[in-house]
């Protein structure tokens, strides 16, 4: 049976799972990818891609993460480490009774999948990242490029209560709206997923970046399952420098792909490129 929630760490996560029958444990010869959104984002971010992965045949299972689901939204931010979001995922596929599965994130997601890879091979048959380059790679790039100042929200997202203003203050979310629209999120998306914060999510979504002191980026090792990463090259937020750096830490198959003229939102402008090559990764690498 198909998934539409499934149970973690006390709490209840929402879930997308479609094609494949449902089957499980890749049943039939059906293979499963698991899709991982992003920062202001939600399992909507994957509708223009998740059709052409099915009609390949893939089961495709996209979650709203800890801090999206409405019943998945605890309060500490400790309980948002990488390590508490890989494990969501493991418990997403133990859910669903696949042993093995592709995973694909964009964004935040991306982090999420490039910890699964390094921490949890022997489940991970591929890993895809969108946009976003390795976290050691990232760190790395701070000192080496334009980095730090690309990533000033980051520090910004870190103040208790001031970044949640963005989403209920009526003059300052017009004002992220516009941020979000200027960065290349088409005009649907920015409507869809600020309304998404203001009804509950914001907390949630911030406190991925308030763990971060919490979840050091050293414990994100090599990857050891086959990757695609997948990079903008006009992406606002993620220099190239990272990108460039991103291949010391894949200790397995690797594949860079940067897109001309490509910003940050992938998914959603970008299925089209996307869908090709990720087909081609996950042929190239059947569980």
């Amino acid at each position: 049976m198909s998934l539409t929630s499934y149970r973690h760490d006390g709490c209840l996560f929402d879930v997308d799972d479609s094609g494949g029958g449902g089957d499980g444990q890749n049943g039939g010869n059906v293979e499963t990818v698991i899709l991982l959104h992003g920062f202001p984002q939600s399992r909507t971010s994957w509708r223009e891609l998740t059709p052409q992965l099915v009609d390949r045949g893939y089961r495709v299972i996209a979650p709203d993460q800890r801090g999206y689901s409405p019943g998945a939204r605890p309060r500490r931010r400790r309980d948002y480490t990488l390590d508490k979001l890989a494990g969501d995922v493991i418990a997403l596929a133990d859910a669903a009774d696949v042993e093995r599965f592709h995973v694909v994130g964009h964004d935040w997601g991306g982090a999420v999948a490039w910890a699964l890879g390094a921490n949890h091979s022997d489940r991970v048959a591929s890993v895809t990242s969108l946009s976003t380059p390795h976290p050691q790679a990232m760190i790395s790039s701070l000192v080496s490029s334009d980095q730090l100042l690309r990533s000033w929200y980051m520090l910004f997202f870190q103040l208790p209560v001031i970044p949640e203003l963005m989403v209920t203050n009526p003059i300052l979310s017009g004002r992220f709206k516009s941020t979000l629209s200027s960065s290349g999120l088409p005009a649907a998306q920015v409507e869809e997923n600020v309304e998404m914060l203001a009804r509950g999510s914001a907390s949630g979504g911030f406190n991925w970046y308030r763990a971060l002191p919490l979840s050091w980026p050293q414990s994100v090792g090599s990857v050891k399952s086959p990757t695609l990463y997948i990079y903008g090259d006009a992406d606002f937020a993620l220099g190239p420098k990272a990108a460039e750096l991103t291949r010391r830490y894949v200790d397995a198959t690797y594949r860079f792909v940067s897109l001309l003229g490509a910003g940050h939102w992938l998914p959603e402008t970008d299925a089209d490129k996307v869908a090709p090559l990720l087909l081609e990764h996950l042929a190239d690498h059947p569980i």
